[in-house]
């Protein structure tokens, strides 16, 4: 007979094995969620921060730049360090190097700062990227994947629909400047709150491999097989699409529209919310069967969205346009988990940072020139932007030579 409650806890268990809800995934979402809640207080409206103490056209360009520049460059050695160090260690500096750069940015209200201070700032995104695949690889089935991956985004976008609203009304009330700053100690105090989070993490066996060969980025790029060569070509078009328009959605939304900081927030809380909606049905069924074709409708909306700010007039419109949007997450978890499959297990993190590298190493020069088509026109932004993504669309349909199977993973 089975203990009394036991079976009370049986649909509890079968929830947290349908998401994929490791110790270690869930010890990682908490922290996701927690920073994330700080960071987006602000970090949306960084463009127009800028702007507001003075930076230039193509300085708020350089910003959107640098911040594609660092995620390449933090990713490999990112990477490294998750598999040098372990998962709670890696974490754990990440966030205090992070919480170093809001301290910078929030003394010195000056867009010098904001550069300089984003070398650190941008530590948690940038280095832990490979650290969160690499823990998702550690901790599920190969099966499961796609579904682990989807539970952090969601999770990753929860204070996103929330957070960006926050900002606005502290904008909207105190001005860019005095909101931004405040916002900043806000996420100062919920950062340095993680570290007890994170230090719950434990480490999962793996394989060891020798010194010579974790730091040999050469080997990792070479041991990418065909199909994840493919993926990488047809996501550096795709990243040319995102990150054109990228600095200036928000600046287009507040000065050709003229929608309001806490509109703008709205605008994010849609974006979020669409994703959300799509991103766990679709993991589960990017696992069950093949995870391509999910990956070409997420490629489908990263192309529409451009096309769909060209055509907003008005509110209404852009809430559209977002939701738009937040349906390019459709298909971007079963991306992640083809990249964590394609990978070999004890250098995953290498072989994660060196996609990354690879690919925003190459996409970063697109912020310079979204930059330049918005000085020519808002209009020439957008349009190019969609001309990269329908190209990096029809590529990857293209050379689909066959599914590739869950089982195959």
């Amino acid at each position: 007979m089975q203990a009394p409650g036991r079976q009370s806890l049986n649909p509890a268990r079968r929830l947290a094995d349908f998401f994929g809800l490791k110790r270690n995934l869930v010890v990682l979402l908490v922290a996701i969620f927690v920073i994330g809640a700080g960071e987006e207080l602000w970090m949306r409206f960084v463009p127009k921060y800028l702007q507001a103490l003075g930076a230039s056209v193509f300085l708020i360009g350089l910003y959107d730049a640098l911040r594609t520049l660092l995620g390449a460059v933090y990713a490999y050695p990112g990477g490294i360090l998750v598999d040098l160090w372990g998962h709670r260690r890696a974490f754990l500096v990440f966030n205090l190097v992070s919480i170093l750069g809001y301290a910078l940015v929030l003394l010195i209200p000056h867009w010098g700062a904001v550069i300089a201070g984003m070398f650190l700032f941008l530590s948690w995104t940038c280095f832990s990227l490979p650290a969160t695949f690499s823990l998702v690889g550690a901790t599920l089935a190969a099966n499961r994947y796609s579904m682990g991956v989807g539970i952090q985004s969601v999770i990753k976008r929860l204070p996103i629909m929330i957070a960006p609203i926050l900002g606005g009304i502290l904008i909207d009330r105190f001005g860019i400047i005095p909101g931004v700053r405040l916002a900043l100690i806000m996420s100062i105090f919920l950062s340095g709150a993680t570290i007890l989070v994170q230090r719950q993490l434990r480490e999962e066996p793996k394989e060891q491999i020798e010194k010579t060969e974790r730091w040999n980025f050469w080997r990792s790029l070479r041991a990418f097989d065909a199909p994840m060569r493919r993926l990488l070509l047809s996501d550096i078009l795709i990243r040319f699409c995102e990150r054109i328009p990228f600095a200036w959605v928000v600046i287009f939304a507040m000065d050709y529209i003229g929608v309001s900081g806490k509109q703008v927030g709205v605008l994010t809380t849609v974006e979020m919310l669409a994703a959300t909606l799509c991103i766990i049905p679709a993991s589960h069924f990017a696992d069950k069967y093949s995870r391509e074709p999910f990956v070409i409708v997420t490629f489908i909306m990263f192309t529409l969205f451009p096309i769909s700010l060209l055509m907003s007039r008005s509110f209404s419109a852009l809430v559209i346009a977002f939701i738009i949007r937040g349906f390019k997450e459709f298909g971007d978890t079963s991306r992640k988990a083809l990249i964590i499959g394609y990978c070999e297990s004890e250098r995953r993190g290498q072989m994660v940072g060196t996609y990354y590298l690879v690919r925003d190493l190459i996409v970063s020069p697109g912020a310079l020139v979204g930059a330049y088509l918005w000085k020519l026109g808002a209009e020439l932004n957008f349009l190019g932007a969609a001309a990269f993504g329908v190209i990096g669309t029809i590529f990857y349909i293209r050379t689909i030579r066959r599914p590739i199977k869950v089982s195959s993973l």
